[in-house]
């Protein structure tokens, strides 16, 4: 039974939803059984396609991209040199192959001896931290180890008994569990090194791969592009277009803006480790950019635990000097962050801490950095107007449902069998 509220309720029909785009007019009436089955068919086949994508984002992603990434790299290389590439060839000529070929020579010399004296000098510093694990223990890590039990100790003195027993052994419990998982933890580091050295090999076999798939790519990018797009319609292709942009501005943005911020929070560790004449220096400073480079983590977890640790074993001018570090590193990163991130995140604080808790649930460390790059995408794809036709099928079902429930035959039937008893 379908009810008409046209002229009984004009104040509904006043405030009643109208689905525009292909859609009906609500404006309080249910729809029709044809025009129902059509609407959840709809949403329907959009929900199994958002199903199936997402299966294949979390299950066949991966393995295809691992299996594919020397030449998406390669690809993406290719992409961000391709406009440098276009202007040097604009001014002085030449072909492309050739002007290809020296970008990415002089491009990988660079990066290679950058990443060479970087590699040798985390190893290096890795392999003396092996050597001397035994006297470092003994000197440094043990004796703090007793000191901070020492200090904790006496903080129980003033506690209840049955308290201060507590906490007694759940603090021996903690050291003991420290004696055991620090050598536990280096000779799982260890354990890692040699299966890093067992896989360079392959590596080095992915690394030339790259390079030639780079340098193919790169010399036939205009063709290639040209092949790909040919074959899609104008609209597709402007389609496409668009959601490439908004993509780009979005996860290129947030990412180089992120990488930025890690390089020159690194050379600002590295500095301060160096002038206070910290070992390991190289390392500590690689580890802690690259925590820095996580979301909400940040190398505050490492730097400010470790000072107050300093503080209670009475290494005071370290401690001091790991708190001027950290306010160095925290004042750039105040200060430049807005500046450099600016309006390419656009997200609110909540859907950060969203983001980035499903992504860490779903894919862990690397789920956190790029939750959130992955909600900018969608966010700004759904700006383009791509989800205004899953909308208007979601208003259209609210509507009906809502037209329904408030169309009660029952009811009305008794209502009116009522006024005809009253009526007699």
């Amino acid at each position: 039974m379908v009810i008409n509220y046209g002229t009984e309720k004009r104040g509904c029909l006043e405030h009643a939803p109208e689905i525009h785009k292909g859609g009906i007019a609500l404006n309080g009436k249910e729809l029709t059984w044809r025009e129902r089955g059509r609407l959840w068919l709809r949403l329907g086949i959009r929900l199994a396609g958002t199903i199936l994508v997402l299966l294949f984002l979390v299950y066949g992603a991966p393995p295809l991209l691992g299996l594919l990434m020397p030449f998406v790299l390669a690809l993406v290389l290719t992409w961000i040199l391709n406009p440098a590439i276009v202007k040097v060839q604009r001014r002085f000529g030449g072909s492309r192959k050739a002007l290809s070929l020296v970008m990415l020579i002089l491009i990988f010399t660079i990066a290679g001896g950058i990443l060479a004296a970087l590699v040798y000098s985390i190893v290096s510093e890795v392999a003396s931290l092996v050597m001397n694990w035994p006297s470092i223990w003994a000197d440094s890590l043990q004796p703090a180890i007793v000191g901070l039990e020492e200090f904790l100790s006496g903080l129980f003195i003033g506690l209840p008994d049955q308290v201060s027993q507590g906490a007694t052994a759940a603090l021996d419990k903690l050291v003991a569990w420290l004696n055991e998982m620090i050598p536990s933890l280096l000779s799982h580091a260890g354990s890692a090194a040699g299966s890093f050295a067992f896989s360079i090999p392959s590596f080095a076999v992915a690394l030339v791969i790259f390079v030639m798939a780079t340098y193919f790519i790169a010399s036939d990018y205009p063709r290639l592009r040209l092949m790909v797009t040919d074959r899609l319609s104008p609209s597709v292709r402007d389609f496409f277009g668009s959601v490439k942009r908004t993509a780009v501005a979005a996860f290129g943005g947030y990412v180089k803006a992120q990488l930025i911020l890690s390089v020159v929070i690194f050379f600002i560790l590295l500095v301060g480790f160096v002038v206070i004449r910290q070992p390991y220096s190289v390392l500590l400073a690689f580890l802690l950019a690259v925590l820095d480079f996580i979301p909400i983590v940040g190398s505050g977890t490492v730097m400010v635990p470790w000072a107050v640790a300093d503080l209670f074993l009475g290494e005071y001018r370290h401690a001091v000097e790991l708190m001027v570090i950290w306010g160095i590193i925290a004042l750039f990163r105040r200060g430049a962050e807005p500046k450099v991130v600016g309006d390419q995140t656009g997200l609110s604080p909540i859907l950060s801490l969203i983001s980035i808790y499903v992504g860490m649930k779903i894919a862990g460390v690397a789920g956190m950095i790029l939750g959130p790059v992955l909600c900018m995408v969608v966010i700004n794809i759904g700006r383009l107007g791509v989800l205004d036709g899953v909308l208007s099928d979601l208003r259209m079902a609210a509507g009906d449902l809502a037209a329904i429930l408030k169309n009660r035959p029952a009811l009305e039937t008794k209502q009116e069998h009522k006024d005809i008893e009253r009526h007699n």
